[in-house]
């Protein structure tokens, strides 16, 4: 059986809802209460649960649509003729994406436990990066040692200096990347004794 489609004024209900809690979670960060949701949208907070039985629940309705923006910066990144370049933009185009949306900084760094979805839809949003890492391994611009897990650490950090600054100085974030990508640089290379995390390593924090 298919689901009955919602009355107009409950449909509208749910677009406010949406539009709010994209709105809160992106100025306040996953942990925003659920009440300022429904003050923002006009209604009460059992339409809200109404609509969204559980906060995953609007998590799901509001992110894989913020994620989809991921794809197109990886995707403009794999196009640049300079591998380089394109690893530089791809980079700095997520943390600007973190740094626009607290919500968004939370679900990237795995602040707090976000349902299947919504980490599927980060994931999605990486599928490339492999490739955009390999190009400008290949082209003698980006030390080989740094791994795909290395890259989840750096969101990590940022992330944080993102959530430190942003209401002081939004863009203190882009001269931390800068130190970073100098770094990042094959000529800036000297061997690290430290491996870089395993994927169970990356996935035990919420394990």
């Amino acid at each position: 059986m298919t689901a009955r489609p919602l009355r107009a004024d409950a449909a509208r209900n749910r677009e406010k809802l949406r539009a709010a809690a994209t709105e809160v979670f992106g100025e306040r960060g996953l942990d925003a209460p659920l009440e300022e949701v429904a003050r923002r949208a006009g209604v009460s907070i059992g339409t809200l649960y109404n609509h969204f039985p559980t906060r995953d629940a609007l998590y799901e309705a509001i992110f894989p649509e913020r994620l989809a923006a991921l794809d197109r910066i990886a995707d403009a990144a794999i196009a640049d003729p300079d591998p380089w370049h394109g690893f530089v933009a791809f980079v700095e185009g997520l943390f600007a994406l973190q740094a626009q949306d607290r919500g968004l900084n939370d679900a990237l760094a795995q602040r707090f436990p976000v349902p299947a979805e919504v980490d599927e839809a980060c994931h999605r949003g990486f599928r490339h990066i492999d490739r955009i890492l390999q190009r400008a391994k290949d082209n003698g611009d980006l030390r080989e040692d740094f791994e795909l897990p290395d890259l989840a650490t750096l969101i990590w950090a940022m992330s944080r200096v993102i959530t430190e600054s942003m209401d002081v100085a939004p863009q203190a974030w882009r001269r931390c990347l800068a130190f970073f990508l100098d770094g990042l640089r094959t000529e800036a290379a000297h061997p690290i004794d430290v491996p870089a995390l395993t994927e169970g390593q990356l996935t035990s924090r919420f394990g």
